[in-house]
C-alpha cells in the first residue's frame, strides 16, 4: 500500500474504534441525568440505584473515550499536515469551542458530579449531571460542525488557495450540520437504549428465574429495560426522519455519494432502490448485477419526488472531470499520484454495502427495543433462554449501524477528503492524496501498527471493564453509606 492508502487505515482505524465509545457516553449521560432527576422528584431508590449503576458504566466509557479521541488530534499534524494547514484556519474556531468550552464544562462538572455525593445539595448535585450531559452534546455539536464542512464547504473565502474563514455562524449553522447533528444525536440514543435493554434484560431474567417474587433490583432492571426500550423506539423513528433529510442534501450537496450509495452506474428516471444485490457492483456493466429493486424509492429518497432523475456514476464522472480536472496536479509532493489520473468513483462495494448494513443494523435494533418492550409488558419476564442471549446479542447492533453508517459517510466523498459545495466558493476543495504529510511509507505502517496495537489493548480493557460491572449488577458499584442520609453510596468516588 502507499503513504495514502497507510494514513487513511491509521485514522479509520483509530476514529471507528473512537466513535464506538462517543454515542454511548452522549446517550447514557442524558439518561442518567434523566434518572437522577426522577430520583430527586419521588425520592424512589430504584431510581437511586440506577443513576449509580448506568452511572459506573457511563464513566468506563466516557475514560476510554477521552483516552482514544486524544489520538485523534495527533493525527492532524502526524500523517494530515498538508490537509491540516489547508483547513486550519476554518476548523480553529470550532475545535476551540469544543476543547476550551464544550469539553472544559463537561470535564468540570463531571468531576463535581463524581466526587459531590453527600457533598453538594440534592439539587445542586443534579444540575451538575445535566450540565456535563448537556456539554456532551454540545461537544459532539462543534465536532460535527467541523466534519459538516469538510462534507459542505460555508462562510469561507479563497485566499492565496487556502480557505478562509469569513463566518462562524454559518459554519455552525451549516445546512449539512444541522442535518447532521439530530441524526448522531438520534443514533447516541438508539445505541443508549440497546445498551439499557441488553444489560437490563440479562439481569432481569436471571432474577425472575431466582424467584418469582418482587426480589432483590428486579425493579430496577425492570425500569431500565422499559426506559431503553422506549428511548430505542423513539431514537429509531428520529433516524428515520432525520436520514432522510441528510439523502435529500447528499442528492444536492454531493451526488457521486448518492450514486455509489446505490451503485448506480447510469443515470435513471425514475431511479429504484436496489434492497438486496448478487454480483460485483464494482464493475462498470451494472447490467452483471442482479438484484431486488423496489420501482421509483431512491428519487422518491433523493429529491421527494418518485419521478425524478438521479444521475449514475459513468454520467458524473464526465461532471467531475469538467468541474475539477482529470488529473493530479504535476506536483512532487504527491509522490505516485502527480499527473495521473483521478479516480472520482467511490469504492462501491464499501458505499453499497455499508449503505445497507447501516439500514439493516438499525431496522434490528429497533426490533429487539420493540420486541423488549413487547414481552416484558404487564410484568411479564419471559421464561426462555433465548431471552437474554437476544437481549445481549441486540446491544451490538446499533454500535455497528453508527459505524457502517460514518464508513459509509467518509468513504462516499473520496476522492476528496474536503468536498467541493457545488454552489460555493470555487476552489475550496481538497483532494485525500493532498492532504497527506510528506512522509514515507515505512514511517506511516510503523505507527499504524503500534497504534493498532495499543487501541487492541484499549478494546480488551474496555470490554473487560464494561462487562465486569455489568455482570456485577447494582452490588457491584455501591459503597456502604458513611452517615448520610442515603441508603449507598458510589464506590468509586471515594
Amino acid at each position: 500500500m502507499n503513504t495514502v492508502d497507510l494514513a487513511r487505515w491509521q485514522f479509520g482505524i483509530t476514529t471507528v474504534y473512537h466513535f464506538l465509545m462517543v454515542p454511548l457516553t452522549i446517550g447514557l449521560a442524558v439518561l442518567v441525568a434523566g434518572m437522577q432527576t426522577a430520583w430527586v422528584r419521588t425520592g424512589d431508590v430504584k431510581y437511586l440505584r440506577m443513576t449509580k449503576f448506568w452511572g459506573k458504566l457511563m464513566l468506563v466509557n466516557f475514560a476510554m473515550g477521552v483516552v482514544t479521541g486524544i489520538v485523534q488530534e495527533f493525527q492532524f499534524g502526524m500523517s494530515w499536515s498538508a490537509y491540516s494547514r489547508f483547513v486550519g484556519d476554518v476548523f480553529g474556531a470550532p475545535l476551540a469551542m469544543e476543547g476550551l468550552v464544550a469539553f472544559f464544562v463537561e470535564s468540570t462538572f463531571l468531576g463535581l458530579w463524581i466526587f459531590g455525593w453527600d457533598r453538594l445539595p440534592k439539587r445542586v448535585h443534579l444540575a451538575c449531571a445535566w450540565a456535563f450531559s448537556l456539554a456532551t452534546i454540545a461537544s459532539a455539536y462543534f465536532i460535527l460542525a467541523a466534519n459538516s464542512w469538510m462534507q459542505h464547504p460555508v462562510g469561507v473565502e479563497l485566499v492565496d488557495g487556502r480557505p478562509r474563514l469569513t463566518s462562524i455562524a454559518t459554519v455552525l449553522g451549516n445546512s449539512t450540520a444541522l442535518a447532521t447533528v439530530p441524526h448522531t444525536i438520534a443514533g447516541a440514543f438508539a445505541v443508549a437504549g440497546s445498551f439499557l435493554v441488553g444489560i437490563a434484560g440479562w439481569h432481569l431474567w436471571r432474577e425472575h428465574r431466582a424467584s418469582g417474587s418482587e426480589v432483590g433490583d428486579r425493579a430496577v432492571w425492570r425500569a431500565s429495560l422499559r426506559l431503553g426500550g422506549w428511548v430505542g423506539v423513539v431514537a429509531f423513528a428520529a433516524l428515520a426522519v432525520t436520514g432522510d433529510v441528510q439523502g435529500k442534501l447528499m442528492f444536492e450537496q454531493q451526488p457521486m455519494k448518492m450514486a455509489a450509495a446505490e451503485a448506480l452506474c447510469r443515470t435513471e428516471e425514475p431511479a429504484g432502490f436496489s434492497v438486496f444485490a448478487v454480483g460485483d457492483v464494482s464493475g462498470p456493466d451494472c447490467e452483471s448485477v442482479k438484484s431486488i429493486t423496489v420501482p421509483a424509492l431512491l428519487s422518491f429518497l433523493a429529491t421527494g419526488n418518485a419521478t425524478s432523475e438521479v444521475k449514475g456514476v459513468q454520467d458524473l464522472v464526465g461532471e467531475y472531470r469538467a468541474r475539477y480536472g482529470t488529473n493530479f496536479p504535476d506536483d512532487p509532493a504527491l509522490g505516485e499520484f502527480a499527473g495521473k489520473p483521478i479516480d472520482y468513483v467511490p469504492d462501491l462495494p464499501v458505499t453499497y454495502w455499508g449503505f445497507r448494513l447501516m439500514i439493516g443494523l438499525g431496522a434490528l435494533a429497533f426490533l429487539g427495543c420493540a420486541g423488549a418492550l413487547w414481552v416484558t409488558r404487564r410484568g411479564r419476564v419471559p421464561d426462555g433462554r433465548w431471552f437474554p442471549v437476544l437481549a445481549l446479542a441486540a446491544i451490538a447492533a446499533p454500535f455497528l449501524a453508527n459505524g457502517f453508517g460514518w464508513v459509509f459517510t467518509e468513504m462516499g466523498r473520496q476522492p476528496f477528503i474536503v468536498a467541493p459545495n457545488p454552489s460555493g466558493v470555487p476552489g475550496v476543495w481538497l483532494l485525500t492524496a493532498q492532504g497527506v504529510s510528506g512522509l514515507g511509507a515505512s514511517e506511516v505502517l510503523t505507527s499504524l501498527v503500534v497504534l493498532t496495537a495499543i487501541y487492541g489493548v484499549l478494546a480488551a480493557v474496555e470490554f473487560a471493564l464494561i462487562t465486569r460491572y455489568a455482570r456485577a449488577g447494582v452490588g457491584g458499584v455501591i459503597a456502604p453509606a458513611r452517615g448520610s442520609g442515603d441508603p449507598d453510596e458510589l464506590a468509586f468516588a471515594y
